[in-house]
């Protein structure tokens, strides 16, 4: 899973799932931001960790060539990514001590969180 926040706006998080999460799929995830921000005038600031995938030349140059702008997170600091807070609290409110039969029960457990939290 992959997630982003505009903090200007704090609506629901754009939210895309992925078998795997690799350089191949940032770049796939940069295309979904972009389908929701389609003015490519306005550069997008996007904070990543420092994985390897999230710091390759392909996911650089693509981010370039769709306006997005990368800022890198300090080592070991997960605290300060707006979007890893969400998943805490998603995890706090809609996951923890709870079985899911499905994954269909899963997601709907994240979505209904998403809409109470950021309508």
């Amino acid at each position: 899973i992959m997630g982003a926040l505009n903090l200007k706006a704090l609506t629901s998080p754009l939210i895309c799932e992925y078998k795997t999460i690799n350089e191949y799929n940032v770049s796939r995830f940069f295309n979904e931001i972009r389908k929701v921000y389609p003015d490519y005038n306005q550069k997008i600031h996007v904070i990543l960790d420092g994985a390897g995938y999230h710091r390759s030349q392909l996911v650089k140059d693509w981010a370039e060539v769709v306006n997005i702008r990368l800022h890198y997170l300090p080592p070991y600091s997960p605290n300060l990514n707006p979007i890893e807070r969400m998943w805490k609290l998603m995890n706090e409110h809609a996951r923890n001590n709870r079985y899911f039969s499905s994954t269909r029960e899963f997601r709907e457990a994240i979505s209904v969180f998403f809409n109470q939290t950021l309508p």
